[in-house]
């Protein structure tokens, strides 16, 4: 039963997510490009979005640590490293790039997919094989010290 629950539950928090996204404008891909054109057209409204995400993840770590576990069971995983390595370095960019010429991250691409832009398909079908890329021949970045 209570493994049911947990998976509506999630299903739930995506639903509301997706809907967050769509409200937001993250979902329209001119928006975003808007918003990263600080020299042309920009649209600082997005600015509002990304602060409600960074409080309300604030906010989450903050009350899972204090618990130690998650809330329907199992272990807690916090990253613990704090270094900036070349790997994240190397990725940052590479997602800041793609987000840049695309105008898509990754969930606001998979709720475009449901709305049938066929260029937010395209994207994720790009972004998993870039995933697959990565987990193939560079999985020893992987390992935390």
């Amino acid at each position: 039963m209570r493994k049911h629950f947990s998976l509506v539950s999630q299903y739930l928090i995506g639903v509301i997510f997706g809907f967050g996204l769509l409200i937001s404008g993250m979902a329209n891909p001119q928006k975003i490009l808007n918003f990263l054109d600080l020299a042309g057209s920009w649209d600082p409204s997005l600015i509002f979005v990304v602060g409600g995400a960074v409080l309300v993840g604030m906010a989450g770590f903050y009350l899972l640590a204090k618990r130690g576990k998650v809330f329907f069971g199992g272990i807690l995983h916090i990253p613990t490293r704090r270094d900036v390595s070349k790997p994240l370095v190397i990725g940052s960019l590479i997602f800041g790039a793609g987000w840049g010429v695309a105008g898509f991250c990754p969930g606001p691409a998979i709720v475009s997919i449901g709305l049938g832009q066929i260029k937010a398909l395209v994207f994720v079908i790009a972004m998993v094989i870039g995933m697959w890329v990565c987990e193939r021949f560079f999985s020893a970045h992987k390992k935390s010290p």
